[in-house]
C-alpha cells in the first residue's frame, strides 16, 4: 500500500463519533488533513483531477455540520445529530475515495 492509501486509510481510522470538544477539534484537524491529500491526489493525473472535485463539496457539507454542532443556541441533541452528520459524511467520502484512489495507479 503506498503513502497516500496508508494516509487515507489512517484517517478514516482516525474519525471520531461522539460529540465533545476534543472531538470536535479532532474532527477539523482530520478534515484539513483529508483536504491536503484530496489536493495531492487530484494532481497526480487527469484520471483523479477529473474524478477528485465531488470530494471537496463533501468537505463543505462536513464543515458545515461541524459549524452546527457547536452553535450555543443548539440543543445537546442536536449538536449530537450535526456532529454525527459530521461523522458520517466524512467517513463515507473517506471510504470513498479510498475505493476510487486504490493504489494510485489509476488512469481510466
Amino acid at each position: 500500500m503506498d503513502t497516500t492509501a496508508t494516509a487515507l486509510t489512517a484517517l478514516f481510522n482516525r474519525v471520531p463519533r461522539r460529540h465533545s470538544l476534543e472531538n470536535v477539534a479532532d474532527i477539523k484537524n482530520i478534515v484539513n488533513e483529508y483536504e491536503n491529500i484530496l489536493i495531492i491526489i487530484e494532481s497526480m493525473n487527469p484520471f483523479y483531477e477529473k474524478n477528485i472535485p465531488p470530494f471537496f463539496n463533501d468537505l463543505d457539507t462536513i464543515r458545515a455540520a461541524i459549524k452546527k454542532s457547536t452553535d450555543n443556541k443548539a440543543s445537546k441533541k442536536n449538536k449530537d445529530s450535526f456532529f454525527d452528520e459530521a461523522s458520517g459524511v466524512l467517513k463515507d467520502s473517506i471510504q470513498a475515495m479510498i475505493n476510487i484512489y486504490g493504489d494510485g495507479n489509476r488512469t481510466a
